[in-house]
């Protein structure tokens, strides 16, 4: 344990090897399939990169310090390319949530975070954008860790990420206004947007460090205080970031976190009765738990980024070689542990021979393995649950007639890695169609016309998101209409910039996270209305 916590120094370029030669493998081949595939690329696992970061923070942050659970207990969190435990981490239960919103509640209600100038808390999440860029290495090593992403994910991708929606709220949070109201009659009537109060907050483990940012920015720019639930899987960057919070100068009691598992934390704080909003990230099974208990307690307003099952269209004049590989990027990225994938790959008739022989070679050649180490695209799933259950859907497919072109198995012999996953004559009414797996699992479907796709597309329960790839200006006006998503990227995919708002039709959640739209979601709305006695000067 003590040498997994602790390496002198920080993890550099120097430290990564190059890939590591492979001896081919042969792919399990499905019902209907045609020859066996090789992974050709993929990285030998057999001796995984320690990264060097110091893990200091494990406890709760409740009131402006790190301590112990109530109960004294600890859970492991766990790295998933090896299976093995990264650190014991304080397991949150009512007590402490009660302990939390017990000082959010006071540093709302008596402290100075709501009452200071709007411009002094711009200044301190300013700070806190700096520090966290001075610290980059080690969060992004430490969010690899926990988590699998690539390294140069974390570090390039999502830390710079990170850090820009923190500077975005900071040029918000003097810039949140009312308005004057013309009304009948001798009236001055103006609103007032205050903040909400004590905002709950439930992050995912597939974007820690971006969720975090998605909620906190904003209710911190709007003058709330927090208590953040972090996933089970991955507690360890939220507290980490958190230590620079209060670097900053963040009162104490402003941002408190609880890390622990959803039916003890996570239903303690979503039905707490001094919770004033709660704000979710996760699959909808379990959104639609915490708006109940939500509804069932004080009846607090939920926004909820649940799942998804997006379409991604591939028209018939498109360019097959470039929409293989968006394609590919639109599935596959993040081990295909992303809620917006595109992970239903609607094929016009007229390509899709074509793209699926490119679509299945690209994924033969997708480097797996140490997710630390250069060249590698794909590291490990997050945790044996998921893997088992990506397995079980890749099982479904086969038995379902669909085409197993590559992949299906298990990747190396100790982690949770799944080889990069095709199939093909896939039929919308199968699981691997209908279901959000959660894995590097492409299904590619065939399609007539553009009535056709639509219908198809449509004809889910979700609504989170679409890709289209056509050339056709008109094509493209006319799905980004047609498509019910609350996001539709044309020639594009996972575009997330801080002011595009992101969020879902149907069971894909409730609310707008990012840009403008998220500060609705910690704001109260007073109308204020004051008789004028002389008219005369109306």
């Amino acid at each position: 344990m003590a040498a997994a916590r602790r390496i002198s120094s920080l993890i550099s370029r120097s430290l990564f090897a190059s890939p590591a030669s492979f001896s081919p493998s042969l792919g399990k081949v499905g019902r209907r399939g045609g020859s066996a595939s090789r992974f050709s690329t993929a990285v030998a696992l057999d001796e995984p990169i320690v990264p060097s970061v110091l893990i200091n923070h494990t406890k709760l942050l409740i009131n402006g310090k790190f301590v112990d659970a109530a109960s004294g207990k600890t859970f492991p969190t766990y790295d998933p390319r090896t299976g093995e435990v990264i650190a014991q981490v304080a397991e949150g239960e009512l007590e402490d949530v009660n302990r939390a919103v017990s000082a959010a509640r006071k540093a709302f209600d008596d402290g100075p975070w709501p009452r200071m100038s709007a411009y002094e808390r711009s200044k301190i999440l300013l700070k806190f954008a700096d520090l966290v860029e001075q610290h980059m290495d080690e969060i992004a090593a430490l969010e690899s860790w926990n988590c699998g992403k690539t390294y140069d994910q974390s570090s390039k991708g999502e830390l710079p990420l990170f850090v820009r929606f923190f500077r975005y709220y900071a040029g918000w949070a003097d810039k949140i206004h009312g308005l004057t109201v013309p009304a009948d009659g001798p009236y001055h009537v103006q609103t007032l947007h205050e903040p909400i109060g004590v905002a709950g907050q439930i992050i995912p483990w597939n974007f820690p460090l971006i969720m975090f940012a998605w909620k906190v920015g904003p209710a911190l720019a709007c003058g709330n205080t927090i208590v953040l639930k972090t996933a089970e899987q991955t507690p360890l960057t939220a507290l980490y970031v958190a230590k620079l919070f209060h670097e900053a100068g963040l009162p104490d009691g402003v941002l408190n976190i609880i890390s622990g598992f959803g039916p003890t934390a996570g239903a303690a704080l979503a039905s707490h009765m001094d919770v004033d909003k709660i704000a979710f990230t996760g699959s909808t099974d379990t959104g639609k738990t915490v708006l109940e208990l939500s509804a069932k307690s004080n009846l607090k307003p939920v926004t909820l980024e649940l799942g998804g099952k997006s379409p991604f269209i591939v028209c018939e004049d498109a360019d097959v070689d470039k929409a293989v590989e968006l394609a590919h990027f639109a599935l596959f990225f993040n081990q295909g542990q992303c809620c917006c994938a595109g992970s239903r790959t609607f094929v016009h008739e007229r390509v899709y021979d074509e793209f699926l022989e490119k679509a299945k070679k690209r994924a033969i050649n997708r480097v797996v393995g140490d997710p630390f180490k250069l060249g590698v695209e794909q590291g490990p799933q997050i945790d044996s649950k998921q893997f088992e259950k990506i397995l079980k859907y890749i099982k479904s497919g086969i038995d379902s007639n669909a085409t197993l072109e590559c992949g299906g198995e298990r990747f190396g012999s100790k982690g949770y890695f799944i080889q990069p996953t095709v199939f093909s004559n896939v039929k919308d009414d199968m699981l691997i169609a209908k279901d959000e797996i959660f894995g590097p699992v492409q299904t590619i479907l065939k399609y007539k016309d553009l009535d056709d796709v639509i219908k198809r597309a449509n004809n889910t329960r979700y609504g989170l998101a679409a890709g289209v790839f056509t050339n056709n200006l008109n094509t493209a006006n006319t799905l980004t209409r047609a498509l019910k998503a609350g996001t539709v990227w044309v020639n594009c995919f996972d575009v997330f910039d801080a002011a595009i708002p992101f969020g879902g039709y149907k069971m894909s959640g409730i609310g707008r996270e990012k840009g403008i739209y998220s500060l609705q979601n910690y704001l109260q709305v007073k109308a204020v209305i004051t008789p004028l006695n002389n008219a005369a000067w109306l």
